[in-house]
């Protein structure tokens, strides 16, 4: 296993054939909505060159872009761009949309099926939602030209199906959280002999660390023979971690995703950049990036390398499921009682207000992954230490990460 992250990028076995860069989540919202219809390549700065010296560009499409105007009843945000802004794809070019996240079905099938429509229309492939379950659960693979050789490349696309949006049977949808019956896909297209990458949107937003259940779900991919797992959702950069010579990287941060806070781990994510050779990932590197209201720019000097030792700081709790489970201990005692008081209480008084809104957020912190792991071990933990009894020691320094994570200000 490795200790280190590589810096800028580390070939460390075969022959390299191409690169594949892999973004986050992508969408012409809030301060960026102008930007992108306006000047579509402008909000990617000087991040162009590098997206545009890859050979296959991935990146989450992390909204509905339709003219509907009718949002679902949802637990959170819903988003949305309009045709035009498919630009912001087509004038890099990304050549892969991943849509399995919480976002596509923001206005319902009318509008994943424009959104669908319009992003095959313009070139871009699509993987990870559908109009039936084995259209989302269909893994998109791409021939890729190489000098004088063709290479696969598979992609698989998954999510936790937030609010009831996983597909099923003829039921329209985002592939879920079947993670064995994932396995199987990979394996079998390992076998086969492709180059199987795993994107997943998934996890605890805001938190450093994956959830125990996030890293078990990435490792048995890897298990499964996936060359790459990388993931998206948390809105802030996760660690990574190297398991059986494979990169994990657990979350990228945001990418072209502006959201309206001075908190530095939500202004700031990397693009994960593999070199595949021999039909499996020869090597790897990050790209860290800060989003500004105008756009995205690398960083350089003294605010990367401030950056690099954050990502090496979160990644090492990652070495080991022991290090992820205190990670998680820490996370929960962070959250605490009155975390969970706190949110029980603010969706009581949406019911209120939204009885709609309210039941939404109800429901998906009873049936999605990340919400219900975070209660279920928080109960737990309240009824195993009642009242003034000490809950188990944490270790500081946990604590101190995960505290930065969620009150450090951009300078």
């Amino acid at each position: 296993m490795s200790k280190r992250i590589p810096s800028p990028l580390d070939d460390r076995h075969a022959r390299v054939e191409f690169r594949v860069l892999i973004a986050s989540d992508w969408a012409p919202i809030r301060a960026f909505e102008p930007v992108v219809r306006r000047d579509p390549l402008s909000v990617y700065g000087d991040l162009l060159p590098l997206l545009r010296a890859a050979d296959l560009r991935v990146v989450n499409c992390e909204c509905a872009l339709t003219a509907a105007r009718r949002p679902v009843w949802k637990s959170g945000s819903v988003f949305k761009g309009a045709a035009e802004h498919v630009r912001g794809l087509t004038a890099v070019p990304f050549e892969v949309a991943c849509l399995a996240n919480n976002h596509v079905f923001d206005y319902g099938l009318p509008g994943f099926r424009e959104t669908l429509r319009l992003l095959r229309r313009n070139g871009v492939r699509t993987v990870g939602a559908g109009l039936t379950a084995d259209e989302a659960r269909r893994p998109l693979t791409l021939a890729v030209t190489a000098g004088a050789r063709r290479v696969r490349v598979s992609l698989v696309n998954f999510s936790e199906g937030e609010d009831m949006t996983a597909a099923e049977g003829k039921r329209p949808g985002v592939c879920g959280w079947e993670v064995e019956r994932l396995a199987e896909t990979v394996a079998a297209l390992k076998k086969r002999g492709d180059c199987v990458i795993a994107v997943a949107h998934c996890g605890l937003e805001y938190i450093p660390f994956p959830p125990p259940y996030v890293q078990r779900a990435f490792r048995a991919l890897v298990d499964a023979g996936a060359d790459c797992v990388v993931g998206h959702h948390p809105h802030v950069p996760q660690g990574i971690e190297v398991y059986r010579e494979r990169p994990i990287a657990y979350s990228l941060g945001n990418f072209a995703f502006f959201q309206e806070t001075n908190l530095y781990h939500r202004k700031v994510g990397f693009c994960l950049d593999l070199r595949v050779g021999d039909n499996t990932v020869a090597g790897w590197g990050v790209h860290p990036y800060r989003i500004t209201d105008a756009g995205l720019r690398l960083l350089r000097g003294p605010e990367e390398r401030r950056f690099r030792d954050k990502l090496r700081r979160v990644s090492a709790p990652l070495r080991t499921e022991a290090g992820v489970r205190r990670a998680w201990e820490a996370t929960l005692d962070y959250y605490g009682p009155k975390g969970f008081k706190d949110e029980v209480l603010r969706i009581l008084e949406t019911m209120k207000s939204d009885p709609r809104k309210g039941a939404a957020m109800f429901r998906n912190r009873l049936t999605t992954p990340q919400h219900a792991e975070l209660w279920r071990d928080t109960l737990t933990r309240m009824i195993r230490h009642p009242g003034c009894a000490r809950p188990p020691a944490v270790s500081a320094e946990l604590t101190r990460i995960i505290k930065e994570w969620f009150s450090l200000s951009v300078r």
